[in-house]
């Protein structure tokens, strides 16, 4: 059994889809209100901040997927993101089972570097401080041996279906809801995004690979990175005509953060999109040279005709 412990976001969806179609029949899909993405999965609902929930949720389970989302609030994912790392740690060790951690960026600098594996946490932010806790709690328990483990980190999401991130947001619905589409900051700097399908598809392979464990890995993005310029050049001609957009400045978005709780929250993350964000996937790549990473090209024309845009 392989189970998937917050299983009805994006990648916790396209995990259960490639789990069956290349890897096993029997999977179950855990969350507050879990729902099949298959006829033939097996749904158990669980609270992660109650450990024997989470016990019993990875019964008969050998790779345990933790995918979850946490609410969108700094203080939350300060407290909370430890505290969900060290039950599902237990629960992994009490059914003997591995646990594949998918983590995101919010713990690296927010600087130029560029970032590998051993990229330091450093980030000063609340979400960032959160998610190095919860990412310190789990390399101590690899290196003591606790339990079999591997993380798997990405960036910034875009993708198709119900894939959540700033460029989806501001960009693809924007569009599809016939509004102006928006940036932040500026339209010259290199982004690094991750396909939520190819972060799935990759998660997968390295759960399913016995000496991926114990080691962090970034999960492959298309190294050919573009400006948002050139994004929207690319969404341009797919859809053959000029698509108009903002850039927000830097006191644009600090008057919405006064009055918009989520732009309040989202302030954390604004020195990346003053720089070139270069997020490094070699490792993978090395490791896994016959996977097929989505280009910036296809994802895009992917998503426009996902979403429907005309």
């Amino acid at each position: 059994m392989q189970t998937i412990l917050g299983a009805n976001g994006i990648i916790g969806e396209e995990l259960a889809r490639e789990l069956r179609k290349n890897y096993t029949q029997d999977i179950k899909l855990v969350g507050r209100n879990p729902t099949k993405v298959h006829p033939d999965d097996i749904i158990f609902s669980a609270d992660l901040m109650n450990l024997q929930s989470v016990i019993e949720a990875l019964e008969n389970t050998s790779i345990a997927y933790l995918t979850v989302g946490l609410p969108y609030d700094s203080e939350i994912w300060l407290r909370d993101w430890k505290i969900v790392l060290e039950n599902v740690i237990e629960a992994c060790k009490i059914n003997d089972c591995k646990l594949v951690y998918f983590d995101n960026t919010y713990a690296y600098p927010q600087d130029v570097s560029i970032q590998v594996e051993s990229t330091p946490m450093l980030s000063e932010g609340k979400k960032g401080r959160g998610k190095k806790l919860a990412a310190e709690v789990l390399l101590k328990a690899i290196d003591n041996k606790k339990i079999e483990a591997v993380i798997c980190r990405a960036p910034e999401f875009y993708g198709p279906g119900k894939t959540k991130g700033l460029t989806n947001m501001m960009v693809f619905e924007s569009l599809r809801d016939k509004k102006e589409p928006k940036v932040f900051l500026r339209d010259d700097k290199l982004r690094t995004l991750i396909y939520t399908p190819d972060a799935s598809k990759a998660m997968a392979l390295i759960g399913n690979t016995a000496d991926a464990y114990g080691q962090t890995w970034h999960l492959p993005c298309d190294d050919d990175r573009l400006t948002y310029e050139k994004f929207f050049e690319e969404i341009s001609s797919n859809l053959g005509r000029k698509i108009k957009y903002k850039v927000l400045s830097s006191l644009m978005l600090k008057a919405a953060a006064l009055v918009d709780k989520n732009m309040k929250e989202t302030t954390e993350l604004l020195p990346r999109y003053e720089i070139d964000n270069i997020f490094v996937s070699a490792k993978f790549k090395e490791r896994f040279p016959d996977f097929k990473v989505t280009t910036y090209q296809e994802g895009i024309a992917n998503i426009i005709k996902d979403f429907g845009i005309k």
